[in-house]
């Protein structure tokens, strides 16, 4: 142990005892105040507690206490702090439906294409139809994609019941029933579309030949081009009675809705003199015109 001179030692001694008393008069630090948290959305509206899942709270981290936060219901409805202190009242507070709901809707999801857009497409926003009639924003079933109120064919249904019917009764349509398929597999729900919103190619071609690879062209020798006619010209793409979805019972019948003698609004060329089709021989015309969709060999189609 190191020896202090008689002044080192004292001059250490009252170190000690000056920071001592230091210490003992120096007040303590007081406590931070509790701050008390607000009320919150969820204090009132569950919504906000199932909310805490969806994909739109994703770009504001996780839940707060397993509900939404005050911050995200913000983004949408707005500032809730008035609508809070009147006691809940719904004109202090944005809503979603209508066509202003879907006009806040449309400042994140602004898709806006040739052929397809949120804002102008075939179920552009409206009073009647908006977004959510398709769409549910705080109850969704996390199993169904896109937000959707239930799976598609169920739910385009309940506006578009002749479609359905025509899937459900009649003997020759597409497999909507066994699952192959759904509407959506055919229709852009927010295409801009005047022919139903049906989908294309990237080549503008009917969405039909996505499917139906056998009859895409292009053809040398083509049948129906877009121009003349379409798919639609001959099939009933919801359902028909008839064989192939056609629109009449008889290939002949089907032909001659275009390839007529009667000279007034036809498309096609006539049939030569010596087709009777009063003879079963000239009533199946596919029987030569095998090609159908298009040939790349035959004028006439043979081939």
């Amino acid at each position: 142990m190191k020896h202090l001179s008689p002044g080192a030692f004292a001059a250490a001694a009252l170190a000690v005892l000056t920071a001592g008393v230091a210490t003992a008069q120096a007040p303590a630090s007081p406590a931070p105040a509790k701050v008390e948290a607000g009320p919150a959305c969820a204090d009132c509206h569950d919504e906000a507690k199932i909310f805490a899942g969806n994909p739109h709270t994703r770009a504001y981290g996780a839940a707060h206490k397993g509900a939404a936060s005050n911050e995200v219901c913000a983004t949408c409805h707005g500032d809730g702090t008035k609508h809070m202190e009147a006691g809940g009242d719904k004109t202090l507070i944005r809503t979603l439906h209508g066509r202003t709901g879907a006009e806040t809707c449309a400042t994140c999801h602004k898709q806006s294409a040739e052929r397809s857009s949120f804002k102008t497409g075939v179920h552009a926003p409206s009073e009647a139809v908006n977004c959510l009639s398709c769409h549910a924003i705080h109850k969704s079933n996390p199993k169904q994609a896109n937000l959707l109120v239930s799976e598609p064919t169920q739910l385009c249904a309940t506006c578009h019941q002749d479609a359905a019917s025509s899937f459900r009764t009649l003997p020759y349509a597409h497999r909507l029933k066994e699952g192959a398929l759904s509407c959506v597999s055919c229709h852009d729900p927010h295409g801009r579309s005047a022919r139903h919103a049906v989908k294309e190619t990237r080549a503008g071609e009917p969405g039909c030949v996505s499917c139906h690879a056998e009859v895409r062209g292009p053809f040398v020798y083509p049948h129906v081009n877009g121009v003349a006619g379409d798919c639609t010209s001959c099939h009933i793409p919801h359902g028909s009675s008839y064989p192939h979805q056609l629109q009449r019972a008889t290939i002949a019948s089907q032909c001659l809705e275009c390839h007529s003698t009667l000279g007034v609004g036809t498309l096609g060329s006539q049939p030569p003199s010596f087709h009777n089709i009063s003879l079963p021989r000239y009533r199946n015309c596919t029987t030569c015109h095998v090609a159908v969709h298009g040939s790349q060999r035959s004028p006439q189609l043979l081939k």
